[in-house]
């Protein structure tokens, strides 16, 4: 089956148009906002602020990664070096490949941070600000740096998957 190129083309557009989202919206994250909130803000200030960015980017950051899978298997298909499901005999093949692997390990950190550890740092935050937990507790510091380091790390793996994009269109 052929692919029109009116629609190959609105699929390379959404495509690139997630991908600018979702990563900028990582890049952000990374580079101004968390770092900035995490040392002008108390816990419970933070967890709010947290939290409502997070009902906010949430949706649109799941929704990038339907519309990237979506657009991407458009894509694939339509490519003239795909030979089948896990034929991975050229350079484009096993670029592709990894991207996608990648792409998965990305989706388990965002599904990590969204229902696991950024809801366990809000609890702990309110609780701490309600008297609950000691104020010196090193949890919430142990929290806080691993939400850092997860977000930073998913920013460095988008950044891997434009790379092998990169690679793939080369080859």
């Amino acid at each position: 089956m052929t692919i029109p190129a009116w629609a190959l083309s609105l699929a390379y557009w959404l495509h690139m148009l997630a991908t600018v989202v979702w990563i900028g919206a990582l890049a952000t994250l990374v580079i101004l906002v968390l770092p900035t909130a995490q040392r002008s803000l108390e816990p419970k200030p933070y967890s709010d602020f947290l939290g409502q960015i997070q009902r906010r980017l949430d949706p649109i950051g799941w929704f990038c990664l339907l519309l990237l899978t979506g657009t991407g298997l458009v894509q694939m298909s339509a490519n003239p070096n795909y030979q089948g499901f896990l034929a991975i005999d050229n350079r484009w093949g096993v670029a592709i490949l990894t991207k996608h692997v990648v792409f998965l390990v990305m989706v388990g950190l965002s599904a990590y941070l969204t229902w696991g550890l950024l809801p366990q740092t809000r609890r702990l935050a309110l609780r701490r600000a309600r008297g609950l937990e000691d104020k010196d507790d090193q949890e919430y510091k142990i929290l806080l740096k691993k939400e850092t380091w997860l977000v930073n790390l998913n920013l460095v793996l988008g950044v891997a998957i434009l790379a092998l994009t990169a690679i793939a269109r080369a080859s």
